[in-house]
C-alpha cells in the first residue's frame, strides 16, 4: 500500500480545489459554461452600445449659450454644422485622405521588412529585426511624438546636419507632412505584426517552383507571394487605416494645432468649446465613416486575416 506521506503536497492542493470548485459548481451547471465565458463580452459590448445611445442623446440636443446647458429637445442642428461649416469639411477631408495615404505607404513599407524578417536565413539579423520592431512598443505614442520634435526641429539634428553642408534650417514641423510621417512610423510595427504571420504561412518551396518554372523573383512575388499574402495585407491596412483615421497625439503634436483630425476636432469640442453636442455629432459621424470604410474593403476584398475562413 502506497504511504500517504509520498503524496505530493502540490496534488493535495490541486484535490482540495478541484473539491472546492465541483461544490460551487456542480456539473449540472456545465451547460451554463459557455455562457459564463462570453459574459465579459457581452457586459463590454452592452456597455459601448450603452455609451453610443448616450452620445446619440447628446448629438440631437444643442448648446444653450446663455446656461452652457444643453437644450431639453432633439434638433439636427449639429448634423447640419458638421456638413455644412468649412472647418469641419476640411478636418473630415484631411483626416480621410491621411489616413489613406498612411495606409498605403505603410503597406509598401511593411511588405519587404515583413517579408526579410521571416526569410532571412540568418539569426542575428532576425533577432535585430525583432528587437527593432518590438521596441517601440515600449515607448508611448505621445513620448515618440515628443523625439520627432527633437529630431525635426528648427533647432533639431535633421537641421544641424544640414547646416554642416550649408543648407538653411527647412521647416519639417507643425505640417501635414510631419503628422502623415509621424502617423507611418508608429503604424509601420503593427501592419508588420500583422503580414509576418501570413508571411509564415506560405512555404518557401512554392517559389522556388515558381523560379524553376522560369519565373523571375520579381514574377515570383508579384504572381505567388503577393496573392497568397492578401489576407494579411488587407488585415494590416484595415487595422492602420482605422487608427490612422482615429489618431489624436500625432496631429496634435506633430501638426501644431493647425493640422487636427476628427478626434482633435471632437476633443476641441468637449473639452475646449464645452459644445458636447457638437462633439457627440462628430463622434457619431466618425464611427460612420470609420465602420463604412470597413465595410467597403470587407466587400470588396474580404475580411482577411481578421477572420477566420471555414474549412471545406
Amino acid at each position: 500500500m502506497r504511504s500517504t506521506k509520498a503524496y505530493p503536497i502540490g496534488w493535495r492542493v490541486m484535490d482540495a480545489a478541484e473539491a472546492l470548485a465541483a461544490a460551487l459548481w456542480p456539473a449540472r451547471f456545465g451547460k451554463a459554461i459557455p455562457y459564463l465565458l462570453i459574459a465579459p463580452a457581452v457586459l463590454v459590448v452592452g456597455l459601448l452600445v450603452l455609451g453610443l445611445v448616450e452620445i446619440t442623446d447628446a448629438s440631437l440636443r444643442t448648446l444653450d449659450t446663455s446656461t452652457f446647458l444643453p437644450s431639453d429637445y432633439y434638433t439636427l442642428a449639429n448634423f447640419e454644422r458638421a456638413f455644412t461649416e468649412s472647418l469641419f469639411r476640411t478636418v473630415a477631408t484631411r483626416s480621410l485622405l491621411g489616413a489613406v495615404i498612411v495606409t498605403a505607404i505603410t503597406l509598401v513599407l511593411a511588405f519587404p521588412y515583413a517579408y526579410v524578417m521571416v526569410r532571412t536565413r540568418s539569426p542575428w539579423l532576425r533577432k535585430i529585426l525583432l528587437i527593432a520592431l518590438f521596441l517601440p512598443f515600449f515607448i508611448g505614442q505621445v513620448v515618440r511624438a515628443y523625439g520627432w520634435l527633437i529630431v525635426l526641429g528648427n533647432q533639431g539634428m535633421v537641421n544641424e546636419a544640414l547646416g554642416l553642408i550649408g543648407v538653411a534650417p527647412l521647416r519639417l514641423l507643425y505640417n501635414y507632412p510631419a503628422v502623415l510621417f509621424g502617423l507611418v512610423q508608429y503604424m509601420l510595427p503593427f501592419a508588420v505584426l500583422m503580414l509576418a504571420p501570413a508571411m509564415t504561412a506560405i512555404p518557401e518551396e512554392l517559389e522556388a517552383a515558381a523560379q524553376s518554372l522560369g519565373a523571375n523573383w520579381v514574377r515570383a512575388m508579384v504572381h505567388v507571394v503577393l496573392p497568397l499574402v492578401r489576407p494579411g495585407l488587407v488585415g494590416a491596412g484595415l487595422v492602420v487605416l482605422t487608427l490612422s483615421l482615429t489618431d489624436f497625439a500625432m496631429p496634435a503634436i506633430l501638426g501644431g494645432g493647425s493640422q487636427d483630425f476628427i478626434a482633435n476636432a471632437i476633443y476641441d469640442q468637449f473639452f475646449r468649446t464645452s459644445d458636447q453636442g457638437l462633439g457627440a455629432t462628430l463622434t457619431l459621424l466618425l464611427v460612420a465613416v470609420g465602420s463604412l470604410l470597413v465595410g467597403l474593403v470587407f466587400t470588396v476584398f474580404g475580411a482577411g486575416t481578421l477572420a477566420k475562413e471555414a474549412r471545406r
